[in-house]
């Protein structure tokens, strides 16, 4: 009998339609609905795992990733509807943009959404629920939003200084975005 993925219990993905804008909080399944595995998620170079959430600042696990990855620096936030301009922060983070580096988050408690674009520049969700922790690549399209909850708490993890910086789309000729592209999109 084959064994399920334990990450598949704290992180779902699947297509969703281009217009899905009007509550980015609502899952928008296409019908019928369209899965993404996990593995093809790692073919456009998104990692993930399942962790201790309730443990994870004695993780060991979180350690040894953290090492393994040069994570040196590690914060966490909260997104919830008693933020501070909550309204113009979420608007922020639903605009379609990439980094220059990798962004990884750790979500810790609550649940929301990260979408990214396929090869074929097609949304994906990815729904990511508590001990679950994604690497999204240097130079991947890609935006978040709450869930239905409106709630989340992430660690940010970084290699070396944090850098936050958002290059909203398009911003196709961006070192990272050209190196995203050759490494993962051309077939």
């Amino acid at each position: 009998m084959l064994r399920k993925d334990p990450r598949e219990e704290v992180i779902e993905a699947w297509y969703i339609d281009d217009d899905s804008n009007e509550n980015p909080s609502l899952p928008y399944h296409k019908e019928p609905k369209e899965v993404v595995s996990l593995d093809q998620l790692a073919e456009l170079g998104i990692l993930t795992w399942k962790l201790d959430a309730d443990n994870y600042e004695t993780d060991e696990e979180l350690n040894k990733i953290r090492e393994a990855r040069g994570y040196t620096y590690m914060d966490c936030i909260c997104n919830n509807e008693q933020v501070p301009n909550y309204e113009e922060m979420n608007k922020r983070i639903y605009e379609e943009h990439l980094h220059s580096d990798d962004e990884t988050r750790y979500c810790v408690d609550g649940s929301g959404y990260l979408d990214v674009r396929d090869v074929e520049d097609k949304w994906i969700r990815i729904w990511l629920k508590k001990g679950a922790m994604i690497v999204l690549p240097a130079g991947i399209y890609h935006r978040a939003s709450l869930d239905f909850n409106s709630y989340i708490k992430l660690v940010r993890l970084f290699a070396g200084n944090p850098v936050w910086t958002p290059h909203n789309r398009p911003n196709d000729d961006l070192q990272a975005r050209k190196e995203y592209v050759e490494k993962f999109l051309i077939q």
